[in-house]
């Protein structure tokens, strides 16, 4: 679900230039999975962004990772909304997990709602627009990926390996406490849990992160041809990006970035409104996240 632009730009890219001798069969591979995959958007760049990034010269930058929970990832509320700050200057990342009922205002419908229904009323676009303003933060590209194809990511890297809090049971599956491996069906049931999670969404996002690094972690060493393979067949048939291969086979310099990923968190409080739950997020909380994310990404800090 979280796949997409992750394993695309960063590890796809890195298998690209870095694989040896497959690297011309990687490279005509990836160009067909990247022309499956891309799904344009009207607008070239974020408003907030004066140029746009320059990959060849290093340039910071965003993008809105969506899991999708519907069949075709174009529709759908959006089960998952993470946004990744890339900074390959100081070699890192940042993931922030928005909690998908934080109530915010839904960009080009002009009312306040759940986050996660902006990607359900007008795609793609209304989700960046959305989060973006939210944040304050530019949101450069956009990835979304279906459930499905989360759950076929993890088996084809081979399962990921996450250190798990506590014990509970999900989905008819036992999740012990400790050091777990997962299978592409146990994972996708190791984060949709949080009603019995004691921190509730938070909980479930760290979940959801903690298998999003296993798959990088995974994807990054994986030298066969049968695999890689396997990987590009489910993101070709499962995500959609606005970003174009060129760009992505542009971004030699960002790989290191992966090694050092911190982790942002959303503090807020549920409550009820006219009998619907929503997550509350203070301006301050807000501003605070904002500054971090802006900062990493070589901008001011802070809301304008």
């Amino acid at each position: 679900m979280k796949k997409a632009l992750i394993i695309l730009s960063i590890i796809v890219s890195v298998l690209v230039l870095s694989v040896g001798g497959f690297a011309l069969y990687l490279y005509f591979s990836v160009s067909s999975t990247a022309d499956e995959m891309h799904a344009p958007i009207e607008r070239e760049s974020s408003n907030m962004r004066e140029e746009a990034i320059n990959f060849e010269e290093e340039d910071p930058f965003s993008f809105l990772l969506l899991g999708v929970d519907a069949e075709d990832e174009v529709v759908g509320r959006t089960d998952t909304i993470i946004v990744v700050t890339v900074n390959p200057n100081d070699e890192s990342m940042k993931m922030l997990s928005i909690p998908r009922d934080t109530r915010t205002e839904i960009i080009g419908r002009g009312e306040d709602d759940k986050i996660n229904h902006a990607h359900a009323f007008g795609g793609t676009e209304m989700a960046m627009d959305t989060v973006e303003n939210f944040l304050n933060v530019p949101i450069d590209y956009v990835a979304t990926i279906n459930m499905e194809g989360f759950e076929e990511m993890v088996d084809a890297v081979g399962g990921v390996t996450v250190e798990n809090d506590f014990s509970f049971e999900q989905d008819g599956f036992e999740f012990e406490e400790g050091e777990l491996e997962l299978t592409g069906e146990e994972a996708l049931s190791f984060v949709r849990m949080r009603y019995e999670d004691p921190q509730g969404d938070h909980g479930r996002n760290d979940r959801q992160r903690d298998v999003i690094e296993g798959v990088l972690r995974e994807g990054a060493h994986i030298s066969s041809i049968t695999r890689i393979g396997s990987i590009l067949d489910v993101i070709g048939s499962n995500v959609q990006t606005n970003m174009e291969f060129d760009e992505m086979v542009d971004m030699q310099g960002y790989e290191s970035s992966r090694h050092d990923i911190e982790h942002l968190t959303l503090n807020g409080e549920g409550t009820r409104i006219n009998g619907i739950y929503y997550y509350l997020v203070s301006d301050e909380e807000i501003a605070e996240v904002s500054g971090a994310l802006r900062e990493h990404l070589d901008m001011e800090e802070g809301i304008e």
